[in-house]
């Protein structure tokens, strides 16, 4: 089964990263979590959850996984302040690897600069960046672009983006 890379800091949309993590792993999939340094203890925006981080950045490479998974809140606006989660995101675009990010995930792969022409949707706030970067903006509760990219604006829309990057997850290995 695939090994997913999920990149999280603190005040991450709790339910964003929950039930996506919950629905890989019922599937068979690793989840690690990665943050600015192993075992930090990571706040959801909701106070609802709290994750520990499983790897640090520097501890990690692209190579070690199969997809991305970057969950919404104020945690991808974090993270993209950080040059290393920014070459990590770009290394999966790079290497077209599957992408899964909701809400305000796609803020990293703007930073990331890998959205140019990808039909993307995201949270309502961050629909003119994502125009700005090039993406080809869509209102819909999921978008899948070219195979390995799947976004989803807001918690309503998880359904959706589990049922999609589940369906990409289950061919990584066939």
């Amino acid at each position: 089964m695939a090994k997913i890379a999920t990149v999280l800091t603190n005040l991450f949309e709790d339910v964003e990263y929950t039930d996506p993590a919950k629905a890989y792993k019922e599937a068979g999939h690793e989840v690690v979590v990665i943050s600015s340094e192993k075992g930090k203890p990571l706040e959801g925006k909701q106070k609802e959850e709290t994750v520990t981080a499983d790897a640090g950045i520097g501890d990690v490479s692209p190579s070690d996984f199969d997809a991305l998974f970057i969950p919404g809140g104020f945690s991808p606006d974090q993270l993209r302040d950080d040059e290393r989660f920014v070459s990590f995101a770009k290394d999966f675009a790079d290497n077209g690897k599957p992408i899964f990010a909701i809400c305000h995930g796609p803020q990293l792969l703007i930073t990331a600069e890998v959205l140019k022409g990808r039909k993307v949707t995201g949270y309502n706030s961050i629909k003119v960046d994502l125009k700005n970067a090039g993406a080809n903006f869509v209102d819909e509760e999921v978008a899948v672009c070219g195979g390995n990219l799947v976004t989803s604006r807001q918690p309503d829309d998880i359904p959706a983006f589990n049922k999609e990057s589940l369906s990409i997850l289950s061919k990584l290995n066939q």
